[in-house]
C-alpha cells in the first residue's frame, strides 16, 4: 500500500484519482443510454467502442484508489439528461474536452509513476473519444444517399428536432423526416409529379387533400402509426392538433428536394424555395 497522508500532495492525487473514478463511470453510464438511442448500427458500434474503452479505465482508478487508501472508492454522479440522440452526442463531446483538460492537467501532479501512466492514457483516451464523437455528430444528419443504409426510421423520426432533413436521396426516391410544432403545419403544397408517402411516428393530425388549394375536400384525422399516400398533383397539408410535436417521416418518388436538404424551420424552408 503506499504510503498517504493526510495533507500536501497526496491528497491532490487522491482527489485526481477519485475524479477520474467519478468521470468514467459516468461516462458508462451515459453511453449506454447513448448507444441504446443510436438511429443505426454503425453509430451504435462506435459509441459500444467508446464504452468499452472506459471499462478498463475505471477499474485501473478504482484499484489504485483501493491500494493508496486500503478502501474501496464512494462517488455519485447526476446521470447527464438529452431529449435526442443530437444532443447527446453534443453531451458526450462536451464531457470529452473536459475530461481532456483535467487528465492532462493531472498527468503532471507528483505521485507514483503508474498514475502518471494512467492519467496520461486517459489523456490520449480523451483525445480519441472526442474525435469520435465530433465525426458522429457531423454525420448524424448527413445524407446517405444514394449509398446502402439501414436505419431504425422510429428513432431518427421522434428525435428529429429540424422542421426538414433529408436522410436518404436517391435517384428514384427520397427520405426525409419533419418535425410539426403544436398547431403549426406542414404547409399546403402540391407536387405536380411527385407521389409522396407519410408516416406519424408521434403527434397526430389533421390531413387535407383537394384538387386546388381553394377546395380541400378530403379530410382526415391520424395519428401515430398512421400512414398518408399523397397522390401527385394533389394539394395537400396536414396541421398539428396535438399538444407535443408531430414527428412524420415522408418518401417522396421521385425526389423533391436537393440531396442534403436540412431546414432548421419552417421559415427556412420557405426561404430556401422561394
Amino acid at each position: 500500500m503506499y504510503d498517504i497522508s493526510e495533507t500536501g500532495s497526496n491528497q491532490a492525487v487522491l482527489a485526481a484519482i477519485l475524479s477520474g473514478i467519478q468521470r468514467e463511470a459516468s461516462d458508462l453510464e451515459f453511453c449506454s443510454r447513448l448507444a441504446d438511442a443510436a438511429p443505426t448500427q454503425e453509430h451504435r458500434s462506435n459509441i459500444m467502442r467508446v464504452l468499452e474503452s472506459k471499462r478498463p479505465r475505471l477499474q485501473q482508478f478504482s484499484n489504485l484508489y483501493a491500494a493508496m487508501t486500503g478502501s474501496s472508492p464512494t462517488y455519485r454522479f447526476a446521470p447527464a439528461a438529452f431529449s435526442s440522440y443530437a444532443e447527446g452526442l453534443r453531451i458526450a463531446y462536451q464531457a470529452g474536452m473536459e475530461e481532456y483538460e483535467e487528465y492532462r492537467t493531472h498527468s503532471q501532479l507528483a505521485g507514483p509513476p503508474i498514475l502518471q501512466q494512467m492519467f496520461m492514457d486517459a489523456f490520449r483516451g480523451a483525445y480519441e473519444n472526442i474525435a469520435q464523437f465530433d465525426e458522429l455528430n457531423r454525420n448524424v444528419s448527413r445524407d446517405a444517399g444514394p449509398n446502402p443504409f439501414v436505419v431504425n426510421i422510429e428513432k431518427v423520426t421522434e428525435q428529429n428536432d429540424t422542421y426538414r432533413t433529408a436522410i436518404w436521396t436517391g435517384e428514384h426516391l427520397q427520405v426525409t423526416v419533419m418535425s410539426i410544432g403544436v398547431g403549426d403545419d406542414i404547409g399546403l403544397e402540391v407536387h405536380p409529379t411527385t407521389d409522396q408517402f407519410i408516416r406519424i411516428e408521434e403527434g397526430q393530425g389533421l390531413v387535407q387533400m383537394g384538387d386546388s388549394k381553394d377546395r380541400l375536400d378530403f379530410e382526415a384525422r391520424a395519428r401515430e402509426d398512421y400512414a398518408v399516400m399523397v397522390p401527385a398533383g394533389k394539394w395537400h397539408n396536414i396541421t398539428n392538433t396535438g399538444n407535443e410535436p408531430l414527428k412524420i417521416y415522408t418518401i417522396y418518388a421521385p425526389p423533391h428536394h436537393p440531396h442534403g436538404t436540412v431546414h432548421l424551420t419552417k421559415a427556412a424552408a420557405k426561404a430556401a424555395e422561394g
